[in-house]
């Protein structure tokens, strides 16, 4: 009988729960294709190190640390419900005895972790109850979310308590008739000496916790698909199927690529076969509705957990604007809820006058984000937010013509002159005046010349930026002074776009890139030296997927070097007395983890350095980013660039250093706004080290 009762509780629990997951796997046929799932080994580590070793949730400590010992404690207590279920089908006795030491290895793990795990949920709900933690609040927490997670915990507690209660009674039973004990149980069976129940009752207590606890798991298994902790069974498969590549490359467009192809040379259009030479109507641009996100972008929102670590981050938000990346994919996988049946039901064709964009998502949510990757970089399950919000504003842009003014300025500006500002491309050379020093320009090299080893990629900012000019002067006398081979573009350079790929723009992006690719192979040019992060993340993660591979060098990284190796000293009296504090750009640091490069120069100039509260991967955005320099700010309680500003007067510090044209003007704003550029100064790493050797 108790077989039979069983088999039924499981057969009706695996029913629903299938009948569950096909409602979420159908939806899966209405998204588009997404990136290959390839590099099976690097992703099999990524998975152990971010899933099972909690690496990103651990970025939190405390509370980190108690999470992974909830997971750590369900791996373990598995094994457990894995052999209850055999014992239930079979109707043996503890079915995994014969494992021998594993078994008790096995056993006493799960006891142990039982009380852990009960602990931490008890602190979870203490938490959750009676602590106002900010990141739980937000305009899409509504309260059927805080229920929900009350619930989970209570479910996991209870969850707990029987399984100690089993052991505990299981241990008390075997001692009072003298029968073996298979496993070590060293909680339970300490709790079991102070249990003064008897052998019967002992054993009715085990069986009552036995079934309570398995039941509970069944109950459990088919509750979690409808609240937030469906990431219990989503976040390790999301984990391995995350983006692999550095946070700061975006995903390519292909059918602009063919656009542009075709923009560029008429003659090579790409062409239906069997339509009679018709050109082929491409697909839509970007993101509208749930119909235009990949794969992986719903499956992202399934594994949100919404614990707010990202919206916690976002700079954005910080400052009191709109924007919440768990709103966005709370909002994806809302907006397939809804209209999902009635695209399977009635096709492509299906519209309810809705859309994800406009609707569930406002302009002035995807506007106000700087694609810092702050997001990305705290989310616990590897979700990539900006990819979404970026394919939303490519629909906005190239579908709509609705970015804000200030970047449809910079659209035209990069077309027509090659830069954002609108300054001739002949004065691309300007910032070399009174130099004092020949910068060497690739076109004047004699085609028989020697290929200089490094082509320096000035920038707009190094060539039209008032302040940043003095960036590239620097960085020239220094280039000079170590003699380093090197040649610039010139009048010929022009500019990357990739502000304008961030805004959206990706149709501009790419007929720059063309170009710039075009130029390089002309000059036969295979390593890049930049002052730019932006540029430094556009040539070396985006460029490889339009054909080409460039050895992309950071001037941090190369005056890092050269410091090194020169063994010069390079103690300044212009630095004695002076705290530097140092701001990491986004895009050296978190897009491509470049955090020590300028850290060494600073330490080998002797400076006495003072890091701010939010460092290295926990860096604050400027503010710049994602376009936001071009564009007014959304609304909101302050500026990012001031919030950064405020972090950095706060350390003390005489000097910020920086190692970007974007965060270079951010913070020069910033303390022009607090009346400080008299007593705090703002230099790059480069001119520092020009300071040090007295250039």
């Amino acid at each position: 009988m108790k077989q039979l009762i069983f088999v039924f509780c499981l057969l009706l629990t695996l029913t629903i729960f299938g009948f569950t997951v096909a409602r979420y796997v159908r939806f899966f046929r209405l998204t588009r294709k997404g990136y290959p799932v390839k590099n099976m080994g690097k992703r099999i580590g990524i998975m152990l190190k971010v899933a099972f070793g909690q690496t990103r949730i651990m970025r939190r400590p405390v509370i980190g640390f108690l999470h992974a010992l909830v997971f750590w404690g369900f791996c373990v207590i598995l094994i457990g419900s894995i052999e209850m279920t055999i014992d239930g089908l079979s109707g043996t006795h503890k079915a995994f005895k014969g494992l021998g030491i594993l078994y008790n290895i096995i056993m006493a793990s799960g006891d142990v972790f039982a009380l852990l795990v009960l602990i931490a949920v008890i602190i979870f709900l203490i938490r959750r109850i009676f602590l106002h933690v900010k990141r739980f609040g937000g305009i899409e927490m509504k309260h059927i979310s805080h229920t929900d997670a009350i619930i989970s915990l209570m479910l996991i507690l209870i969850l707990m308590i029987t399984l100690l209660g089993m052991n505990t009674n299981y241990v008390k039973s075997a001692i009072m008739s003298s029968l073996p004990i298979y496993g070590r149980y060293p909680v339970s069976e300490l709790i079991a000496k102070f249990v003064g129940t008897s052998q019967p009752v002992s054993q009715i207590l085990y069986i009552t916790c036995w079934w309570s606890h398995i039941l509970l798991i069944f109950i459990f298994a088919n509750y979690l698909p409808y609240s937030k902790h469906f990431h219990v069974f989503m976040s390790v498969p999301n984990v391995f199927l995350s983006r692999i590549e550095p946070l700061g490359k975006l995903s390519i467009m292909e059918n602009v690529i063919r656009e542009v192809k075709i923009m560029m040379n008429p003659e090579t259009a790409y062409l239906k076969s069997g339509t009679g030479g018709e050109p082929e109507v491409p697909g839509r641009f970007g993101v509208l509705d749930v119909e235009d996100v990949t794969w992986k972008n719903y499956f992202d929102s399934l594994s949100c957990t919404e614990c707010g670590r990202c919206t916690a981050s976002c700079p954005a938000n910080i400052t009191g604007k709109k924007l919440s990346p768990r709103k966005i994919l709370m909002d994806l996988r809302a907006r397939m809820k809804e209209k999902g049946p009635g695209l399977l039901q009635e096709g492509k064709d299906f519209t309810d006058n809705r859309s994800l964009s406009g609707d569930y998502i406002s302009g002035e949510e995807l506007w106000a984000c700087t694609l810092c990757n702050s997001c990305a970089r705290e989310c616990p399950v590897n979700i990539d937010h900006p990819s979404l919000i970026v394919d939303m504003r490519r629909y906005l842009v190239m579908e709509k013509s609705a970015a804000p003014a200030g970047l449809n300025a910079i659209f035209s500006n990069i077309e027509n002159n090659g830069a954002p500002w609108q300054f001739s491309r002949e004065d691309r050379m300007k910032w070399a005046d009174g130099l004092g020093i020949s910068i060497p320009v690739l076109k004047d090299i004699p085609a028989d010349g020697k290929q200089p080893e490094y082509l320096f990629w000035v920038g707009s900012a190094g060539a039209f930026d008032d302040r940043y000019k003095h960036v590239s002067m620097e960085m020239a006398r220094i280039l000079d002074h170590f003699k380093v081979s090197y040649a610039v573009l010139g009048t010929e350079e022009t500019s990357t776009a990739d502000a304008a790929r961030r805004a959206g723009n990706e149709m501009l992006y790419q007929m720059q890139a063309f170009m710039i690719i075009e130029m390089l192979k002309k000059y036969n040019v295979r390593k890049i030296l930049t002052c730019d992060p932006h540029a430094y993340n556009t040539f070396k993660n985006e460029y490889p997927d339009l054909g080409t591979d460039f050895e992309v060098v950071h001037h941090t990284q190369l005056l890092s070097e050269l410091l090194k190796i020169s063994g010069i000293k390079t103690d300044s009296k212009k630095l004695a007395g002076h705290t530097v504090t140092y701001h990491d750009p986004c895009y050296l640091g978190r897009a491509n983890m470049e955090y020590d490069a300028p850290r060494h120069i600073l330490k080998e100039m002797s400076a006495k350095i003072s890091e701010m509260p939010r460092n290295r991967s926990f860096a604050l955005c400027c503010g710049a980013g994602g376009g936001q320099m071009f564009k007014e700010a959304e609304k909101g309680s302050k500026e990012v660039f001031i919030e950064r500003t405020e972090e950095a007067l706060g350390t003390g510090a005489s000097i910020i250093a920086t190692a970007c044209p974007y965060c270079m003007v951010m913070m020069t704003d910033g303390l022009k706004y607090k009346n400080c550029e008299d007593r705090v100064k703002n230099y790059d790493i480069a001119e520092l080290v020009s300071m040090a050797l007295e250039l």
